[in-house]
């Protein structure tokens, strides 16, 4: 057990903003806190007006630290990965593939699990983005990749796993009872990179799709007779989305109005990161391109984006400056939204007992100061 008191700053509990607090851990978890900070305590941190929050959990991250998830396929890159974004208040998250061959998928998967045996920090499951994804809407994503989903796929997907499995798909492209065995096998759905009418986006939502992936990025514009992915995921409170919060893949104004289309609660910041973040914003190549990256923008030579040099600290600096909201607010879309999403609420996201010990600890300006996993002080 050890006692970590934290004072001069900012602690958002359930209800409730503390400047001082005794945090009491065992093992991993948070058993109490004491909004007083008095007694005796094993640590104490100044937060010099800063922030200590629920530590973030990113259900999107490429790569970083120099390594992308696709090429290194193992614990070792997940581990780099982790080590790289540990430093931005990331404490749990999900590596993605970007629309791989079905052998990187099961060597992705096996991957995982291992890293999550051997207690790599910060690894909880396994985002898949794609291939399953239609060609109209890929992105950076390599066309020649993207197949249906299939019985080899079926199989690879809905194999028992030790974290959470998340997958991006089309679901104009998928049959429905496809994605009903997929969400019967705990598999967290989510569309994307999609050209869905409203009415294929719903009956997607109908079936197992919970989620919507990078929101507005890589799908139709949302306009008034076709509504499409966009319009159908405002129209349906349950559904959570994320979005990129770079002020360049959404503009402010729009991070503004989806705000307003939906509750916090239901929009979940996502970084998309690739291998330049925590690595000095180094370019770096994906299926043979080079990907440069500028002012934390990467692209390929032709200009279209290849995912992001955002992290999670960045994302809720952005979000706050960009819509007004509070930074307890912008907490919870960078942790017990995707919490939520990813069904690890009540284990993750939110500083009260019973949760995991998992700190984001940011300064004045929201920039990281430390990092918190399972009681542990990682960055």
């Amino acid at each position: 057990m050890m006692i970590l008191h934290v004072f001069n700053g900012h602690i958002p509990v359930p209800d409730a903003v503390l400047s001082e607090a005794r945090i009491t851990i065992e093992g991993d978890r948070i058993v109490a806190i004491d909004a007083f900070g008095q007694g005796q305590a094993d640590e104490s941190i100044d937060l010099e007006q800063g922030w200590l929050l629920p530590g973030f959990i990113d259900a999107q991250v490429n790569g970083g630290g120099g390594v992308l998830f696709n090429d290194t396929p193992t614990p070792e890159g997940i581990a780099a990965i982790g080590a790289a974004h540990v430093r931005y208040g990331t404490t749990a998250f999900l590596p993605t593939l970007i629309s791989a061959e079905p052998s990187v998928i099961a060597r992705g998967l096996d991957a995982v699990d291992e890293a999550i045996v051997a207690g790599v920090p910060g690894v909880v499951g396994i985002h898949v983005e794609g291939p399953f994804i239609n060609p109209r809407r890929k992105g950076i994503h390599a066309e020649e990749r993207l197949i249906p989903l299939g019985e080899e796929t079926m199989a690879l997907l809905t194999a028992p796993r030790k974290g959470r499995v998340m997958v991006t798909l089309a679901p104009e492209l998928a049959d429905p009872t496809d994605l009903a065995k997929l969400a019967a096998a705990g598999v967290i759905l989510s569309a994307g990179h999609s050209d869905a009418t409203a009415e294929q986006a719903a009956s997607g939502f109908a079936h197992g799709i919970t989620g919507v992936t990078h929101l507005f990025n890589a799908m139709a514009p949302l306009h008034h007779r076709a509504p499409g992915l966009i319009g159908a995921a405002f129209d349906d409170d349950a559904v959570w989305c994320g979005v990129i919060a770079d002020g360049v893949h959404v503009l402010p104004s729009v991070l503004r109005l989806t705000l307003k289309a939906k509750s916090p609660e239901r929009v979940m910041l996502v970084t998309d990161a690739m291998p330049g973040v925590g690595n000095e914003g180094a370019p770096f190549h994906l299926d043979g391109h080079e990907i440069f990256v500028r002012d934390g923008i990467c692209t390929d030579a032709a200009g279209t984006l290849a995912g992001s040099g955002l992290d999670m600290a960045g994302a809720v600096r952005n979000i706050v400056a960009m819509t007004g909201i509070a930074v307890p607010v912008a907490a919870r879309m960078a942790a017990a939204t995707p919490a939520a999403f990813l069904g690890l609420g009540g284990d993750y996201g939110s500083l009260e007992p019973g949760y995991r010990a998992d700190f984001a600890l940011l300064d004045s300006a929201l920039r990281p100061t430390q990092t918190w996993i399972g009681g542990r002080r990682f960055a």
